[in-house]
């Protein structure tokens, strides 16, 4: 089946078929790896989007659901001029190690800080809840979302 959505801000077509999840559209139809294909079960968040402003598991929607919405990856969370300011934060706050999660971990925090610009402790733990990372001990990870809501 042939669907169209617009990702990053442009207009796509692809042929998929009916089971294809999104996440494989992204990743191997359109060429957009940075959400990365971890668990397959919505468990780890590596795969996180955002679908028509919400955020999602991209391996849990299929593909023709994403026909005729809109999706943003962590490709397209950047402005033109540089980084995102989630981007920028967690590399100065060291909050990248693998980065397999961090494609993730950065559209959720994007998403929460669009939400939230200054949110509590308690706000960023469940904001991130979804989103596992087995190499950091997640105190980087706090650290470069305070930095990202200092600095907007």
């Amino acid at each position: 089946m042939r669907i169209e959505l617009t990702v990053n801000g442009e207009r796509h077509e692809a042929d998929v078929w009916a089971g294809e999840s999104l996440l494989f559209a992204l990743r191997e139809r359109l060429g957009l790896p940075g959400s990365k294909n971890a668990c397959e079960q919505g468990e780890c968040g590596s795969c996180s989007v955002l679908l028509d402003g919400t955020l999602v598991c991209a391996c849990l929607v299929l593909a023709a659901q994403a026909d005729g919405h809109e999706v943003v990856t962590v490709e397209g969370l950047a402005p033109e001029d540089g980084p995102h300011p989630v981007q920028e934060a967690f590399v100065q706050a060291g909050a990248v190690q693998c980065g397999f999660c961090t494609p993730g971990l950065v559209v959720a925090a994007a998403d929460l800080l669009a939400r939230t610009p200054d949110p509590t402790d308690d706000e960023l733990r469940e904001a991130l809840s979804g989103n596992l990372c087995r190499c950091t001990g997640y105190a980087k990870i706090f650290d470069a979302v305070r930095l990202a809501a200092g600095a907007s």
